[in-house]
């Protein structure tokens, strides 16, 4: 097999045809863009405009607090209005939010503008979420695989150039930097236009005297798919633990150097580029993908036992207890991704994906918002209370087990992966 050969089937692999391919794009150039920010958005508010320590978390903390509202806003609309439109006047409210901060240094206004700017950063990952079910169909799985292989991927890039930048000394990094990241947002909207607005399943048959007869269900009456996100938002906790706890443990509990924690970092990200495709082949369909939650318990309770023994001996054990503790939270990662796509998207009737996915997006925003001050509580209590955080979590996976198990196991209602889609006669 040739050069050319092995590209195109490479590329043939890949979800969604020409569509998916352009839209995997837009991720990484989205989240280059991202990385050259996030790094340094807390030192821009202290350097440049001037905050104090004080103002910044309180900034950050409202802007965190409103853009929670952002997932389930940014489903309500998907199924009104064209998604693909949609996704760009997100990118394009983020890219203006942003650059809104360069016009002042009062702290309202930036409170402000951060809070608008979080309400679409939020909606982000349900919108490409949506678009992945509407387009890969049943192999929506495998597509977000792929897609979250190019987040990290970009993330990377980003955080590459962020590092460059910020090396220079200047206050000027900073701005340069986020017109960097606003110009990003310019290119990922003009290549999200070109891309062709799929199915949508709320679009049913009828003529012009026949009004279909199902309205959409809304998730806000849905008691299981209710429970099921309460669940996830502590599923996800493995992302405060990985970015946020690891790097604080390190320098707080432990005899581990502390430039272990930037090392840890490489290292989840590595692991996700090379396992999180290859792993979605186990979570392709609901009953799989709630099996996944078993050994997903497992790696909480190996991750959490290791952040405990880190800080149990000398530099040698607590560096060797955290690499344990960073690979067995990163295939957490990984498998609480495959499963929780498919789960958020089967649970969801076809007419209402968009309403239900951006409930679902709820959990992670929760998580975000909560995550770092539960996290650090555990932290505060020492290290026997690692080992009680993972019981929990346990337990949290074996309540989501039961929540849905008469929604994913036979007999059940017919696969949602490839709805039925026909368009309304007028």
């Amino acid at each position: 097999m040739n050069r050319t050969t092995w590209h195109r089937a490479a590329l043939d692999r890949i979800p969604g045809g020409r569509d998916g391919r352009r839209m995997l794009l837009v991720s990484i150039i989205d989240k280059t863009g991202t990385g050259l920010w996030a790094g340094c958005t807390a030192l821009y508010f202290t350097y440049v405009s001037g905050l104090g320590l004080g103002q910044v978390g309180l900034l950050m903390t409202v802007s965190g607090g409103v853009g929670i509202a952002g997932a389930p806003l940014a489903g309500h609309l998907a199924d009104r209005f064209p998604l693909v439109r949609v996704i760009v006047g997100a990118q394009l409210m983020r890219g203006a939010a942003l650059l809104a901060l360069l016009t002042t240094d009062n702290f309202l206004l930036l409170t402000l503008y951060s809070a608008l700017g979080a309400l679409p950063d939020r909606a982000g990952s349900v919108l490409i979420k949506l678009y992945a079910a509407r387009l890969a169909g049943s192999d929506r799985v495998r597509y977000q695989a792929i897609q979250r292989t190019t987040v990290n991927i970009g993330w990377s890039i980003g955080g590459l150039g962020a590092a460059a930048a910020l090396a220079t000394g200047s206050p000027r990094a900073y701005a340069v930097l986020l017109v960097g990241n606003v110009l990003t947002y310019l290119v990922i909207a003009v290549l999200t236009l070109r891309c062709a607005e799929p199915p949508a399943p709320s679009r049913t048959v009828a003529t012009s005297d026949e009004a279909p007869k199902d309205r959409p269900t809304s998730p806000w009456r849905d008691r299981t798919f209710l429970a099921y996100t309460a669940t996830e938002a502590a599923l996800f906790l493995d992302d405060t633990i990985l970015q946020v706890a690891v790097p604080l443990w390190i320098v707080h509990a432990t005899a581990a150097p502390v430039g272990l924690a930037p090392l840890l970092l490489v290292l989840n990200t590595v692991l996700v580029v090379l396992f999180q495709v290859p792993l979605s082949r186990f979570g392709a369909t609901a009953p799989a993908a709630r099996s996944l939650l078993v050994p997903l318990s497992g790696l909480f309770v190996v991750g959490t036992l290791a952040l405990a023994a880190s800080a149990a001996g000398g530099r040698p054990l607590a560096i060797t207890a955290l690499v344990v503790a960073v690979i067995a939270l990163t295939f957490a990662e990984i498998i609480h991704a495959t499963a929780s796509w498919e789960l958020s998207v089967a649970l969801a009737p076809a007419e209402a994906q968009g309403a239900y996915l951006g409930v679902h997006g709820l959990a992670q925003s929760s998580q975000r918002f909560v995550g770092p001050l539960l996290i650090t509580g555990v932290m505060s209590a020492g290290p026997l209370a690692w080992p009680l955080l993972g019981l929990a979590l346990v337990g949290a996976g074996a309540a989501q087990r039961r929540v849905i198990r008469d929604r994913v196991t036979p007999p059940t209602r017919p696969s949602l992966s490839v709805p039925t889609v026909t368009v309304s006669e007028h």
